[in-house]
């Protein structure tokens, strides 16, 4: 009986399983006409005659449009039909769920290797889903899918005795391999997690068991990765670039970093960022970009000298991949020095300045390029009006060594052809320059990067005078790998800038002035891991200095220029540093650094000696003492403190202070308000002394709306002593004793820093205001020394209210605008009052100094990028970028002149850009 009624419901139940099959088959064919409907109405009609369930997201399907005929069809046929020439995919599971996705493959398939053995005995086999593509997809899209769902195990069970154990490794993009900087890598439960830095490496200590590494990132697509971690280990992760869709715009990295981060006075751009902002000549400019950032000024139009929270443009240490850059631009500073398209990231510390830098008292300007493709050859390049670029990369070797190589020339002579002016007619003006960067992985705990970088210019104004000056860089890093808490860096680098200044069209004055800067350092920098709340820092540097600070000789035999050669300055800094940073609890972070520098003036070298108590000058000198080559003529050094906190008092607010002293040993020496390419760098010496610098920092931090919109509010006092200023009426160019032209003065900056950054939406952009005071005070003790009577003064670059507007517009994927407005209080000025007679002699009375200003300084920029189509297999991409700078024509003043005419001193205003300029680039890349 039993057996009979089991036979009975067996039967009853494989029936019903057929007769349910057979319904779902027939059920599931689709029969239609459908003309020109939209996607959600099709989804509709699909799901009410049939048992499929669809998901997606509506904004990816909002202008699709559906039009086929079709008749007891299958699903799996149609979608291809439909999606075909457009970015979306679609996958089928077992359950008739249909999950539609843009750009991203679904692969509801498990990995074989999903399952440890053991598991896979016991493992139920169920019916494949169904999934399908409608075009090729990267090479390595679905191996990273199945990378998300592989369990990695890492370590030996057992080796952990502390509970505790370290995951570290590097965070690479799939498609070229290059490093991703800056990416979260961590996991929720506990919250714990670390940032991965300029190598792409990170290191997590986890308790052991089983985690999801989370990796989140600004220009990555989310990924996870699951570890059993039973010990320490590697784990090297690859994750794909992100096609951001419309509505998710980024034009600021790491999202909450401003508030979660224990880092103030931080602004970091990246190319994308960059690429926003007009631009006078159609290219992108990172110093232009570095400009609109609160903070940072210029004393005026077409000058890429920044000055920084009240300090002269000497203050600034500009590292290209940690070779320092003396003259930063092109032409007299209307083009930067910096290939846009080998750059990877832009860092401005104005704060919070880390133990590991030195050696200028306002800022550090870090500039790292991309490393280069190390799966395929690719390049990229742009044709404007004045300059062309072009840069190429690929691997030497696939996965281990790559290269990227770039160049940039101009052809500017063609439009000072067509200018009006005669003088500009026989002027003539070019530049190009070269970078080239290869990075090569030894092995999992060796590697090196080699860069190097060169540029030249010339100009020649009305058939007169000749400039020439010469960048040249180089530098080598090896980073080794310890163990997963400890890696090192040691690198050496090369800097040389030099110019050259010839005059010829006289014969009776033909001369040829030159100057040279030499600097080789070496630096060890290591980074310890302790824990996710306990890193080290620590490490060493060297510099020396080789400085030729002029020399004049004749040209041809009818110069009557008598050769005239200075001595050449030598100088050696050293540094040790130590930063320990810490979070106490999980809402307040410190870090304590501690950097200590010495400095050595070194000969050979002639040293005068003055009279004490007196003003120096030639008649007070009493006496020369000599010293040979190696002999220390003056020895300076002290502690560079670096302190900082930060207190969350919210998830999405924190508070932030920091205390930081830096040491100056080398100085800038110009009698002009804007940075030339002839300024004179001076090491410090026995009457020159370093410049110290103090500045204290306090900043509120607030996001908004998940993290999409940034708010900050930033204030600082800082001291400079022994900030170098010069007499009036000094001369500095082939100056035998320039210690009585120049003297030692105070100086103190102060303001507020006000940002609001949108992150995400077709309109983004940053709008920032500044107030800020710079003044300097010379009281020497001796009447002949001092300056508007020993009272603090403008300096030149005071520039107290600052507004700035970026704002970008994205139409499309392919049309977008950018306008950017800028406003400045004028920078002061010294006038002339009036003129009097002694004797026969005409002389001039001044005001105060810098007692007046120029007029305000406004300017509207405006540009329109336009993209090709976004296919992927095509042979080339490419866009068009139109830009309008100074787009009302403001003639802002750059300086005020005066002439003496007749029996009147009339003042007369230069305008650098007086007129609209409108620019037009062709940009591509292969």
């Amino acid at each position: 009986m039993v057996s009979c009624l089991r036979l009975i419901l067996t039967f009853i139940l494989v029936s019903g399983c057929f007769f349910g099959y057979a319904q779902n088959i027939k059920s599931n064919l689709i029969t239609g006409n459908f003309k020109n409907l939209k996607f959600p109405d099709f989804v509709a009609a699909v799901e009410t005659q049939t048992t499929y369930h669809f998901y997606y997201e509506p904004a990816t399907v909002d202008s699709l449009l559906v039009t086929i005929q079709v008749n007891e069809k299958p699903l799996a046929t149609i979608l291809p039909l439909i999606f075909k020439g457009t970015t979306l995919h679609f996958a089928i599971d077992a359950e008739n769920r249909v999950y539609i996705t843009s750009n991203i493959t679904l692969d509801l398939n498990l990995p074989a290797d999903y399952f440890k053995p053991e598991d896979l005995k016991t493992a139920v086999t169920k019916t494949s889903p169904v999934n399908y593509s409608t075009e090729p997809q990267p090479g390595n899209s679905r191996s990273l899918n199945l990378a998300e769902r592989k369990i990695y195990e890492i370590g030996r069970a057992g080796k952990s005795t502390t509970g505790q154990a370290t995951l570290a490794g590097h965070l690479r993009d799939v498609k070229s391999g290059e490093p991703v900087i800056g990416a979260a890598v961590y996991i929720q439960s506990p919250s714990i997690g670390v940032t991965t830095d300029q190598f792409g490496y990170y290191a997590l200590t986890l308790p052991t068991g089983r985690h999801d590494i989370l990796i989140r990132g600004s220009g990555i697509k989310n990924t996870k990765r699951q570890v059993l971690l039973q010990g320490d280990g590697q784990l090297e992760i690859e994750v794909e670039e992100d096609i951001t869709p419309l509505k998710e715009v980024v034009i600021e990295a790491e999202k909450d970093k401003n508030v979660a981060g224990m880092q103030m006075g931080l602004e970091k751009l990246d190319i994308k960022t960059m690429r926003q902002v007009p631009t006078a000549f159609g290219e992108t400019d990172i110093l232009r970009v570095v400009l609109t950032l609160p903070g940072v000024k210029s004393v005026g139009e077409g000058n890429t000298g920044m000055n920084v929270r009240g300090g002269a443009t000497d203050q600034n240490l500009i590292l290209f991949n940690d070779a320092t850059i003396y003259n930063p631009a092109h032409l007299f500073g209307f083009f930067s020095a910096f290939n846009p398209d080998i750059l990877k990231t832009v860092e401005l510390y104005k704060s919070a300045i880390p133990a590991k830098y030195g050696g200028r008292l306002s800022s550090v300007l870090e500039i790292a390029t991309r490393d280069g493709n190390k799966k395929e050859f690719s390049g990229s390049g742009g044709i404007g009006l004045l300059t062309s670029r072009l840069t190429l990369e690929g691997p030497i070797i696939k996965d281990k060594t790559a290269f990227i190589i770039g160049g940039r020339s101009t052809y500017s002579d063609w439009l000072l052809q067509k200018l009006p002016n005669s003088t500009f007619k026989q002027s003539s003006a070019g530049f190009y320059d070269v970078n080239a960067h290869i990075s090569h992985e030894i092995n999992s705990k060796n590697s090196i990067y080699a860069t190097g970088y060169m540029s030249r210019d010339k100009f020649r104004l009305a058939a007169d005078t000749l400039y020439k000056y010469v960048n040249q860089n180089a530098s080598l890093k090896w980073k080794h790998i310890f163990n997963n808490k400890l890696y090192g860096v040691l690198t050496g680098a090369y800097s040389h800038y030099n110019y050259n200044i010839t005059s010829n069209i006289n014969p009776v004055n033909a001369s040829e002035l030159t100057y040279s800067i030499n600097q080789s350092n070496i630096q060890a920098d290591f980074n310890y891991f302790h824990n996710a709340k306990h890193t080290f820092d620590f490490g060493f540097s060297s510099i020396l200095y080789n400085i030729s600070p002029g020399s004049l000789k004749p040209l041809g035999v009818e110069s009557l220029i008598t050769t005239d050669l200075l001595e050449r300055e030598k100088g050696l800094e050293s540094a040790v540093y130590v930063s320990d940073r810490i979070d106490l609890t999980p809402r307040f972070s410190v870090m304590l650094g501690l950097r200590y520098s010495l400095y050595h003036a070194l000969g050979p070298k002639q040293v005068y000696q003055y009279l004490p108590n007196q003003p120096k000058s030639e008649s007070t000198i009493t006496d020369t003492v000599s010293y040979n080559a190696g002999d220390v003529l003056a020895k300076y050094h002290g502690p560079e403190y670096r302190l900082s906190a930060k207190y969350a008092l919210t998830d999405n607010s924190s508070v932030k202070v920091s205390y930081n002293r830096m040491r100056q040993y080398i100085h800038m020496l110009s009698n002009t308000a804007a940075m030339s390419p002839t300024d004179i760098w001076k090491l410090s010496d026995a009457h020159i002394r370093p410049q110290i610098g103090d500045q204290v920092a306090l900043g509120y931090y607030r996001n908004f709306k998940s993290n999409t919109i940034e708010t900050s509010i930033e204030t600082y006092y800082k001291k400079m002593h022994d900030f170098v200023d010069y007499k009036s009426g000094a001369t500095l160019l082939l100056n035998h004793h320039i210690e009585t032209d120049v003297i030692n003065a105070e100086g103190k900056a102060y303001g507020v820093e006000v940002m609001v950054k949108k992150l995400t939406g077709k309109i983004n952009g940053w709008v920032s205001y500044t107030y800020s005071r710079s003044l300097v005070k010379v009281n020497t003790g001796t009447t002949t020394d001092m300056i508007n009577k020993g009272n603090y003064y403008p300096s030149n670059f005071d520039k107290p209210h600052d507004f700035t507007l970026i704002g970008n517009y994205r139409f499309s994927r392919r049309f977008s605008t950018s306008l950017n407005f800028t406003y400045n209080t004028g920078r002061p000025i010294t006038l002339p009052l009036a003129k009097y007679y002694v004797g026969n002699s005409t002389r001039v009375y001044y005001s105060d100094r810098n007692a007046y200003r120029v007029p305000d300084y406004y300017r509207a920029d405006f540009a329109m990028n336009i993209e090709g189509n976004h296919k992927v297999k095509k042979l080339a991409h490419s866009s068009w970028t139109l830009a309008i700078y100074n787009l009302t024509g403001r003639k802002n003043p750059y300086s005020i002149y005066f002439k003496s005419e007749g029996t009147k001193i009339n003042g007369y205003q230069l305008s650098v850009f007086g007129r609209p300029i409108p620019t037009i680039t062709y940009n591509f890349k292969f």
